[in-house]
């Protein structure tokens, strides 16, 4: 299954944030290449769940394929003055491909290693069945406060939302501006579909999602909720009716976008209490372009 983070589309969204990019595609490997800044004036180069590697379409010299490549992402790191190249690959056959060529493995990841997958295919009444009780239960508590699900752009209201979730949870956020651009940029577009929803109850949103969809599958990107009122359990209903959304137009999968049991027990709780499959992805892998730096960039992430 091809990732959005490898599309044209998405390439175009993060220069429209600020960041340099490029497109290397050689009808045989492709890979997004974001430069992500960072303090002191350095950089690294970024490949989100890529690349990817079309092996039928290399019948010989898949070596010399791959060292070509990889000798482009050195040449473009040492233009750029980056520290390192980062990959997260998702397809295990490319993982294997670069890491016999000396690529680190990193515990550092962007993008989530783990996620849960919901199969729409399924009937609504085997789909509540494969949910944690607690999960329904939960559910039908929402459903009898009369919320709502509606669909609003409503950044501010999100945004606010988002902080206090943010620090409660323990993970970072990107600033407002980022998620209003990321509504906006793919309004018209054909290949992506993004919309924000709340769950409501008298014109108050009690939670909201930003939502992607792409090809057969719509992410859950981004979440929130109002912890005032927390035992009303909107962002239970409002997956539930996401699901059923997703499902009515006839998208395949619903991706809840990252779980992690040690950084974020109670979102992981929450995510697999919808029954869906747990996927794993290969991880994160760096190949250095400044040992130096890069022996230094490790050491300040451990300390901080």
């Amino acid at each position: 299954m091809r990732s959005f983070l490898q599309t044209q589309g998405w390439l175009d969204f993060q220069k429209s944030i600020g960041r340099k990019t490029w497109r290397f595609d050689n009808g045989k490997i492709r890979a997004n290449i974001i430069r992500h800044d960072i303090p002191f004036g350095k950089n690294y180069l970024y490949i989100p769940h890529g690349p990817e590697i079309s092996l039928g379409e290399i019948q010989s010299g898949l070596k010399n394929e791959v060292d070509n490549f990889l000798k482009y992402l050195k040449d473009l790191g040492k233009e750029n003055k980056s520290i390192f190249v980062k990959m997260e690959p998702v397809d295990d056959v490319v993982t294997e491909v670069i890491y016999r060529k000396g690529l680190k493995h990193s515990k550092k990841s962007i993008q989530p290693t783990k996620t849960v997958i919901v199969d729409l295919n399924l009937p609504e009444e085997t789909l509540l069945s494969k949910m944690h009780h607690k999960t329904r239960y939960n559910i039908r508590l929402a459903e009898k406060r009369g919320l709502k699900l509606e669909e609003r752009e409503d950044i501010k209201t999100f945004w606010k939302l988002l902080k206090k979730t943010a620090k409660n949870d323990n993970f970072s956020t990107h600033n407002c501006e980022y998620y209003e651009k990321l509504i906006k940029f793919f309004s018209n577009d054909k290949e992506f579909k993004t919309k924000m929803v709340f769950e409501m109850s008298e014109g108050r949103g009690l939670a909201g999602a930003i939502l992607l969809a792409f090809g057969d599958t719509v992410y859950y990107l981004h979440g929130a909720m109002d912890r005032e009122y927390k035992s009303w359990m909107a962002p239970y209903l409002m997956h539930w009716e996401i699901i059923k959304w997703a499902k009515a137009q006839g998208y395949r999968y619903y991706d809840f976008w990252g779980i992690d049991a040690k950084r974020w027990p109670g979102v992981t709780r929450f995510k697999l209490g919808f029954g869906g499959q747990q996927v794993e992805y290969p991880g994160s892998f760096d190949m250095p372009v400044s040992k130096i730096w890069y022996l230094i960039y490790k050491i300040v992430r451990k300390i901080f």
